[in-house]
């Protein structure tokens, strides 16, 4: 099988349930604090069609497994009215932790799969070996890109909802830009590698030490046989 073709074929799967469950996961603790708007929109579903975003569900994560780094990415995201839930500030917080909540336990879901392997022989135990380490990877790596600290990001919401209001309030007000400067962050240093055949990416150089830390940790915890 060609190599492309053998990467997308144990990646699909993983890396599309880590993000649909991650949105998934955020409409329903809403519903669970007073807001329904994600279940009226017919969000809170498994149906990866009804949460795929062209750039962060297929493009970023295409582009990424392509040139060697781990795979993350982001689907739609799920409406949550804030001022619907029963105490806006401290609910946001569980809100927003859900979704990395959620990658946490599917990494570990995917560690204590991997042992299945030991069960399989040929090319059908090193694809699954290759499927469960991805899924590791890839819930992990969204669950720790998404803990930054910067709105719209889970971190960012997380943190305006802990902080007092003097704090979160200006930080509550970068979110309108919030998506643009993350775009530029991913995709700038891109360019640059491209034009100038360097190796920068500050986004992964932060995040590396948490997710390599954790993957080890998930992996090694979990292995059983």
């Amino acid at each position: 099988m060609n190599e492309t073709l053998y990467l997308i074929s144990a990646a699909i799967i993983p890396v599309v349930l880590a993000i649909t469950v991650h949105e998934v996961a955020h409409g329903f603790v809403a519903r669970q604090h007073g807001d329904d708007t994600a279940a009226r929109a017919g969000r809170l579903t498994l149906n990866p069609l009804r949460h795929v975003d062209p750039f962060g569900t297929v493009l970023l994560p295409g582009i990424l497994l392509l040139t060697g780094l781990p795979p993350f990415g982001f689907a739609k995201p799920v409406p949550v009215n804030f001022m619907n839930l029963e105490n806006p500030k401290r609910d946001m917080v569980w809100v927003a932790a859900a979704g990395p909540a959620v990658n946490l336990f599917m990494a570990i879901g995917w560690a204590i799969l991997s042992n299945l392997g030991a069960y399989m022989s040929g090319d059908l135990q090193i694809w699954f070996a290759d499927m469960a380490q991805i899924g590791i990877a890839a819930n992990v790596v969204l669950m720790v890109f998404n803990m930054i600290p910067l709105p719209p990001l889970d971190g960012g919401r997380v943190a305006v909802g802990l902080l007092p209001h003097a704090l979160a309030r200006p930080l509550a007000q970068t979110e309108r830009y919030g998506l643009l400067i993350i775009f530029g962050l991913l995709l700038v240093p891109s360019l640059i590698n491209a034009a100038f055949g360097t190796n920068w990416h500050p986004v992964w150089a932060i995040i590396q030490p948490v997710v390599k830390f954790l993957y080890t940790a998930i992996d090694k915890m979990f292995l059983f046989v």
